[in-house]
């Protein structure tokens, strides 16, 4: 079977719409200048189309014409390398998924340990940012909440009472382990995340004890402001809340 026939019998098998580079065609880098030909060609057919250098999606087919790839699809060369999560989605358009604000933003915040991502096109434009962990599967969600508590000032078409009463929400969502978890990576944001995380689960009933690491985090001498009334979260005084 010649490489363009392994090629195109991969992609057949692909769903329409999905976004893939040569590594998810499981091509020897030996082989890349003679697959590189071999996608022209397929492209000139109409099997596949080019998002970007090395990036490409295979179109859905409809009477009104192909049809590109939904959101998370065009997001996603951008999130895994060699299927390995390697970034996630942060800044307002996550809030908007989180339910804290109803503004979509025209620049998407992407947050990487260690790649700058940066993209410029007509349907997709990306702004790196620099996580505070190396991310995986299993915490990429945590970082993107602890990334909202950080930002709480921040967030379009929200208050901070607002946001505080969302994130309480949120919280009562997470099982044990995955508040344990949130706690012991929040030790790596700003004190205004920490203290912001520590004051809502406090005032969840969440257990003092286990929160015992998270307030010894925090400079008693120095306070965070935050403006927002006790009515709105009676235990701000004992994170060094005003």
């Amino acid at each position: 079977m010649t490489l363009t026939a392994q090629i195109r019998k991969k992609i057949e098998q692909f769903s329409d719409g999905k976004t893939f580079g040569y590594q998810d065609l499981c091509i020897d880098k030996r082989d890349f200048v003679s697959a590189a030909k071999a996608m022209e060609r397929l492209q000139k057919e109409g099997l596949i189309k080019k998002i970007s250098k090395g990036q490409f999606y295979k179109p859905q087919k409809t009477v009104f014409g192909d049809l590109k790839p939904n959101y998370t699809e065009l997001l996603r060369p951008y999130l895994f390398q060699n299927n390995q999560r390697i970034a996630y989605e942060t800044g307002t358009s996550l809030y908007n998924k989180l339910g804290l604000t109803t503004q979509i933003p025209f620049t998407i915040k992407i947050a990487s340990r260690g790649k700058k991502i940066n993209v410029n096109r007509e349907n997709l434009k990306i702004r790196s940012v620099k996580s505070y962990a190396e991310i995986t599967e299993d915490n990429y969600q945590i970082l993107g909440l602890l990334d909202a508590f950080k930002d709480v000032k921040e967030i379009p078409d929200c208050s901070v009472a607002q946001a505080i009463k969302r994130l309480s929400v949120l919280l009562k969502k997470q099982s044990n382990t995955q508040i344990d978890n949130l706690i012991e990576y929040a030790l790596l944001y700003p004190p205004r995340a920490r203290a912001l995380l520590g004051a809502i689960l406090e005032n969840n009933a969440y257990p003092i004890r286990k929160l015992e690491k998270l307030k010894n985090s925090l400079n008693p001498l120095t306070s965070i402001k935050l403006d927002i009334e006790e009515k709105e979260l009676p235990t701000k005084k004992d994170w060094y809340i005003r």
